[in-house]
């Protein structure tokens, strides 16, 4: 009998120290060591956070005002062009995003055909209001068990590109805590898709021009916070601004939506980001810096005598003598987002480093953009409004403001709002298909 106590008194004092040494070797764990054990001891998932350190996103400042690169005048007539006048015919939340990136959250238009920046936002962030044109498709916003992904793709309803959604919503001036309303929640908010977009990125995606500055505009500190140069993905995978980096200049140049130009623009974001915050390292800083210089000299030399960049800007020199077909939305793509990038960059990296030639060529192309948006019908300006979405966008920034601000203090006032039955004839006629996406017209868009 006693040897039989004294057996299951050593199986209870193993059993103890079992778990006292499990215990122990967990309380070591590190947070992804501990999640990671979460996981496949005890069967439940853990969902990574990062401390976002502020509520309203960081914006680019633009840094010049010249308006030997568009007037008065010609702004405002490119801005009249570019305001939203969408319906329920004919929006999609492609076009939504990148017109909220234009123009901001904040955007009010005295013409109702014309949405405002609310009504914009609410259709990217309410399922409700995207359920009133999309009825038979997925929800835009998809609920996930701790956050808000966002279905992306070419299928109808979705955004056309990964965390394009996120980083148009951001550059519009969201605040982290807004509702975000889901076909099953009303209580999610911007912080729960930046969380999902944080630990659903993959680092050798096809896409990541978006996702480097949606992250960037919110990781980087307020006045009181602490900036994030790491986090962590589901996979447990570490991620950094470094990275980021390396992955978005890896390849050749023509790689990436639009020709490239969106990972030009992005790179130029990091370096500005990286003035104020030192989110890189010296040795990807200068990485960043030569891929920027190496556009720079690819564009002094094959702008054509009008003033427009071709669509294969990347074959400098040669793309002067051998240009592909001049599709008007491919040159549009090219011009205006060069002519975007350069709008933030600093002097070093414009075209003969900012001596007089190059901010000739500035004006060159800003003058050849502002003809050709002028040239452009209502219909064929909705038909291909994702490209002068930039062009819009590009000139304000070389003005030192935001479409948004322009119109309300010189725009509208140019051109008042009147109502006549001619007015909305034209609007009717808006309703013509809309062309597809950016990605269509750059079907090379991987590494």
């Amino acid at each position: 009998m006693r040897n039989r106590q004294n057996k299951m008194l050593s199986v209870i004092v193993v059993q103890a120290l079992t778990v006292v040494a499990f215990g122990a070797a967990y309380a070591m764990l590190g947070g992804n060591d501990s999640s990671r054990f979460r996981d496949v001891v005890v069967g439940t998932k853990s969902y990574p956070r990062a401390e976002i350190p502020r509520d309203q996103p960081w914006q680019v400042t633009p840094l010049y005002d010249d308006a030997t690169v568009v007037s008065d005048d010609d702004l405002a007539a490119v801005l009249h062009k570019i305001r939203p006048r969408f319906n329920d015919k004919n929006i999609r939340p492609n076009l939504v995003e990148h017109a909220l990136r234009a123009w901001g959250i904040h955007a009010k238009f005295d013409d109702p055909g014309v949405m405002s920046g609310e009504d914009l936002k609410n259709f990217l962030v309410d399922h409700g209001r995207f359920l009133r044109v999309f009825k038979d498709v997925p929800p835009l916003l998809q609920q996930q068990p701790e956050g808000v992904a966002i279905r992306w793709g070419r299928q109808v309803g979705g955004s056309v590109h990964h965390d394009h959604w996120l980083a148009c919503l951001t550059e519009a001036g969201i605040d982290r805590h807004h509702r975000v309303t889901t076909q099953t929640r009303m209580d999610m908010t911007i912080d729960d898709v930046i969380q999902e977009a944080l630990r659903d990125f993959k680092l050798d995606e096809r896409e990541v021009e978006w996702s480097v500055m949606a992250f960037g505009f919110w990781l980087v500190s307020d006045e009181d916070g602490k900036t994030v140069r790491t986090w962590k993905t589901n996979t447990g995978r570490e991620l950094s601004f470094d990275l980021l980096a390396k992955r978005l200049i890896r390849g050749h140049k023509q790689y990436g939506v639009c020709t490239g130009t969106h990972r030009v623009y992005s790179a130029m974001v990091l370096i500005r980001l990286d003035d104020t915050y030192k989110i890189l390292s010296e040795s990807v800083r200068a990485e960043l810096w030569q891929y920027l210089e190496k556009t720079r000299d690819l564009i002094e030399v094959c702008q054509f005598a009008d003033g427009h960049w071709p669509y294969n800007w990347w074959d400098g020199k040669e793309s002067l003598d051998s240009p592909l077909p001049p599709v008007n939305s491919q040159v549009v793509i090219a011009t205006g987002h060069h002519l975007e990038w350069l709008s933030i960059a600093p002097l070093e990296l414009h075209p003969f480093q900012g001596s007089e030639q190059g901010r000739e060529m500035i004006r060159k192309a800003a003058k050849w953009l502002i003809a050709n948006v002028k040239s452009q019908s209502d219909a064929d300006m909705l038909r291909q409004y994702t490209f002068y979405s930039h062009v819009g966008n590009a000139l304000a920034l070389w003005r030192k403001t935001r479409p948004e601000k322009f119109w309300r203090e010189h725009g509208q006032a140019k051109y008042p709002y009147v109502a006549d039955h001619t007015r909305k004839q034209a609007s009717a006629k808006t309703d013509a298909k809309v062309e597809p996406t950016e990605q269509d017209a750059n079907p090379k868009v991987t590494d």
